[in-house]
């Protein structure tokens, strides 16, 4: 394991790893099993697995653009919470970075994991961030008590 910084405890008592290549990633936990936590961690806001998968490649090994960086909260040398941060290539009217997504495991939730998370993500990332967030989704509210605000409604045309 070569992680950028050795992992810190957080307030929430839980230890905090940042990850900015595969190399990175601890000797307890797989890029598959990182997928697997956040895909079941995220239930019923989750994307499909593959997808999941690809936010991990994209965060610490994207096609164009400069990497983003993973948080993983861990505990017992399980994950407890992880977060995705992505760059967007942009900056001014798109942020610099895309949290694309956070989790904690259910039995740890409302213990101060996601938002020592959350906070961490904000002191590490180059610039401003924005994510999005289902309306019905519980996690707004720990969203907006971080200081992140509605600036735009997301619409979206498929094909």
């Amino acid at each position: 394991m070569s992680e950028t910084s050795s992992p810190q405890t957080t307030s929430s008592g839980v230890r905090l790893h940042e990850l900015r290549t595969f190399d990175d990633f601890p000797d307890w936990i797989t890029p598959d099993e990182l997928a697997s936590f956040l895909y079941e961690s995220l239930k019923p806001y989750e994307d499909p697995l593959p997808q999941v998968r690809q936010g991990i490649t994209d965060a610490l090994e994207p096609e164009h653009l400069e990497p983003g960086f993973i948080l993983i909260a861990e505990q017992d040398r399980k994950p407890v919470g992880a977060l995705l941060m992505l760059r967007t290539g942009m900056k001014g009217y798109i942020p610099e970075n895309l949290l694309l997504m956070v989790a904690v495991d259910p039995s740890m939730r409302g213990r101060g994991v996601g938002a020592d998370i959350i906070n961490r993500s904000f002191e590490v990332a180059d610039g401003d961030v924005k994510l999005h967030v289902e309306y019905d989704n519980p996690a707004k509210r720990l969203y907006e008590r971080l200081g992140m605000v509605t600036k735009y409604a997301e619409m979206r045309y498929r094909k």
